[in-house]
């Protein structure tokens, strides 16, 4: 039985899931010996591994949560790389950046600044927000919406501008 599994999985079995698709490509970076792919696969599957057995009841992620924890994953190189780079570490400024790009991979498109800003429009609009009080408000209106396509912090201010203004 487990000759037929392996050679199943030779052939190339299409990846169902995004975890899937991880575990996919983590084979194919061993194979091809490329170490900071696999490493950062690795590093992801470990994250979302982490994510599943955290709590009362160990669970299977969705695609959607998969997509919360490797944008947490791609936030963590970001910054890491940015405090690298203040300190003068190139090298491992541009390690953590290598990381990052592996991971956006698998991230969904991210929005513009214009396609956030017509987000928020729409949900001030149809929550009938009047100014930064009402700042959760058109958040949780549009969180659904820019999940894993748009930085928080980013998100968070243009709606604190448009509220202001």
């Amino acid at each position: 039985m487990r000759r037929y599994t392996r050679t199943i999985q030779r052939i190339g079995a299409i990846p169902v899931g995004l975890k899937e698709t991880l575990k996919a490509d983590l084979t194919e970076a061993i194979r091809s010996s490329d170490k900071v792919v696999s490493g950062t696969i690795r590093m992801a599957l470990t994250a979302i591994t982490n994510e599943e057995v955290s709590g009362k009841e160990a669970r299977v992620l969705s695609d959607d949560e998969i997509i919360t924890v490797l944008s947490r994953e791609a936030k963590k190189r970001r910054e890491a790389a940015e405090e690298f780079a203040k300190a003068g570490r190139t090298d491992k400024a541009a390690d953590e950046k290598a990381e990052g790009e592996v991971i956006a991979k698998y991230l969904p498109a991210q929005l513009s600044e214009d396609d956030i800003k017509n987000l928020i429009a729409a949900a001030v609009a149809s929550t009938g927000a009047a100014g930064p009080v009402d700042m959760g408000k058109v958040l949780g209106a549009i969180k659904p919406q820019i999940a894993g396509k748009a930085d928080g912090a980013l998100v968070s201010s243009l709606v604190k501008a448009a509220l202001t203004n």
